[in-house]
């Protein structure tokens, strides 16, 4: 029998993986929170199958999200990203990337952890929503828009508030599965 899931995963395994796996799952490991971060800010503007379908070619193309290294890429490792096919091919994105990598070591060194300074935005514990319909479930929330306000603040791109709610429903910080899913109660916990 079929596990009932939020309606946004439809039938493909990729996708259903991803959300029983992973999606609303607490994360507090920073170099997991980093991926999510240039994930989302890839996905701008497209579905987040298209990216999902991408991430292991994402994963190679960034040397495995290691921001240290992001950050040190130059004009020349920026042009050859943007011939990599297995990416976006967005300049603005890689170049993003490469920013929000430097942004995200200052970030750590200020707080210790990039963790501890995402999850100030939910009193950082997970913020429990019980949504029964898809439609019930915003693209921002006062929340995000003051974490998009601070990233933006400190110089991160591609970080506006609904990018920033994506990114804290993929991380855990808030559960958005809805009330019929069967990951719902399981975050609950």
């Amino acid at each position: 029998m079929n596990k009932p899931r939020c309606v946004w995963c439809g039938n493909d395994p990729l996708y259903q993986t991803y959300h029983d796996t992973e999606w609303g799952v607490p994360l507090h490991d920073d170099h997991s929170l980093f991926e999510f971060l240039i994930l989302e800010g890839a996905q701008a503007g497209l579905s987040w199958i298209t990216i999902l379908k991408k991430r292991e070619n994402y994963r190679a193309a960034f040397d495995g999200f290691d921001a240290t290294r992001i950050a040190r890429y130059d004009a020349n490792k920026i042009e050859s990203l943007l011939q990599n096919p297995g990416i976006v091919r967005n300049r603005l994105k890689v170049a993003a990337a490469v920013t929000n990598a430097q942004k995200f070591l200052e970030v750590q060194a200020e707080f210790g952890s990039f963790d501890r300074f995402i999850w100030q935005f939910v009193d950082c514990k997970p913020k429990q929503n019980a949504r029964r319909s898809i439609d019930k479930i915003p693209a921002s929330t006062e929340e995000s828009n003051a974490m998009s306000k601070e990233l933006k603040r400190r110089g991160f791109k591609f970080v506006g508030s609904t990018i920033c709610y994506a990114h804290m429903q993929a991380t855990g910080m808030v559960n958005d599965h809805t009330t019929d899913c069967f990951r719902y109660k399981e975050l609950l916990r």
